[in-house]
């Protein structure tokens, strides 16, 4: 019955910004930890922002999105969110959330046991 859920893609020019949102149904959010990753087309599966569980907070980020993305945590509805601002192209993607059931935070896939669906980010002009 656990299942995790994100949200919140679309369409946006380059330079704008989006918040993406994570859900969990069947488990308590805050107790994990959750990596973000994305794909683009053609491309390997990348891991770009990870937040340890609510014990400890801890956010990591991939170089390519340093400084421009950022994650977090709302322990009232208990949802990770990731805001994307000043969007490129090179973005565009799939993005997903994922369940770290340690409650660590580091961009590998294969620690990550929970994924969403899917949400389609695309930067364009």
């Amino acid at each position: 019955q656990a299942q995790i859920f994100e949200s919140g893609g679309g369409l946006v020019q380059p330079g704008g910004s989006l918040r993406l949102s994570c859900t969990a149904s069947g488990f308590p959010l805050h107790y994990f930890g959750v990596g973000w990753f994305r794909q683009a087309p053609g491309k390997e599966r990348e891991g770009i922002s990870c937040i340890a569980s609510s014990r400890d907070g801890s956010t990591h980020y991939a170089d390519s999105v340093k400084g421009r993305f950022t994650t977090s945590r709302d322990n009232h509805t208990d949802m990770v969110y990731l805001h994307l601002d000043n969007l490129k192209p090179e973005d565009t993607a799939v993005y997903y959330c994922a369940r770290d059931p340690l409650g660590w935070c580091e961009l590998d896939s294969g620690r990550y046991d929970y994924w969403g669906q899917g949400t389609q980010v695309t930067v364009s002009s």
